[in-house]
């Protein structure tokens, strides 16, 4: 059996300190990187605390269910990425990530139960996503994030907006598309000139619950029909062009659909 892999009982992958350090990258912006995505994992490495330096950490596309409360000694983070696991809860010590400035947590099991008041503690927070979860209500405590500058709350069940995030003085974009009520549909906003509010990720089929996964594949047939139609339309500018600039931007948009649909190895 090759070293670092845990057969049997559903444990999944089981991650060394020594595969961890090899997996340690540096960005281009100098940052330390960890990168342990779609491996399988579905216990949160402890080995992890060997390893304080590490700056941003990817655990996204695994197994994992539940977030240790050792988390919170782990206090050099700048980003983490936790999208499209099963994780149910967080851990109380995620407040004592003071440093954290991203936090994905998209595609999971995430009810309101399982966010902790001590998510307010998290002041140097920009970037939260709380997309594709259980959501029906958050925490007040999340009043005290002033340095949230983009929110994802869309397709939870959310049946207003949260009065705690409309006093958040630097919040500049929130998605929170797909929730029951209408009213927390148009409280989506986005000051991108593109108007696009929503991340993309790329994940695998089994990695979405059903009814995700057949509404991304009713908009992909949506899109198909959409650029076929507009591609009919359209009259060729240039002769000696089978497909022109113009339309590929207008294909842009089927291209990344698909893109969340395909499988990574």
């Amino acid at each position: 059996m090759a070293k670092g892999k845990k057969k049997g009982g559903g444990g999944g992958r089981k991650i060394t300190l020594k595969l961890a350090k090899k997996a340690v990258r540096v960005t281009p912006d100098g940052r330390t990187r960890l990168d342990l995505s779609n491996m399988g994992i579905a216990t949160f490495p402890k080995c992890l605390l060997k390893l304080r330096n590490v700056e941003e950490l990817d655990l996204s596309r695994n197994r994992l269910r539940k977030i240790p409360e050792f988390l919170g000694q782990l206090t050099g983070l700048l980003c983490l990425d936790l999208h499209s696991n099963q994780i149910e809860q967080l851990p109380r010590s995620i407040g004592q990530l003071g440093s954290l400035r991203q936090l994905n947590l998209c595609n999971n099991c995430l009810d309101s139960a399982g966010l902790p008041l001590e998510i307010g503690h998290m002041k140097g927070l920009r970037v939260l996503n709380l997309g594709m979860n259980r959501l029906t209500f958050l925490p007040p405590a999340m009043a005290a994030l002033t340095n949230l500058t983009e929110l994802g709350l869309f397709d939870n069940l959310l049946t207003e907006v949260p009065e705690c995030i409309r006093v958040l003085p630097n919040l500049k974009k929130i998605n929170a598309k797909g929730n029951p009520a209408a009213s927390a549909q148009d409280e989506s906003k986005d000051l991108d000139p593109d108007g696009q509010a929503e991340g993309l990720y790329l994940v695998r089929e089994d990695g979405l619950c059903a009814p995700c996964l057949e509404r991304c594949k009713e908009e992909r047939k949506g899109l198909k029909r959409r650029v076929v139609s507009l591609q009919s339309q359209r009259r060729l500018p240039f002769s000696g062009l089978s497909t022109p600039n113009s339309v590929a931007q207008q294909t842009q948009e089927l291209w990344r659909n698909n893109f969340i649909l395909s499988k990574t190895d």
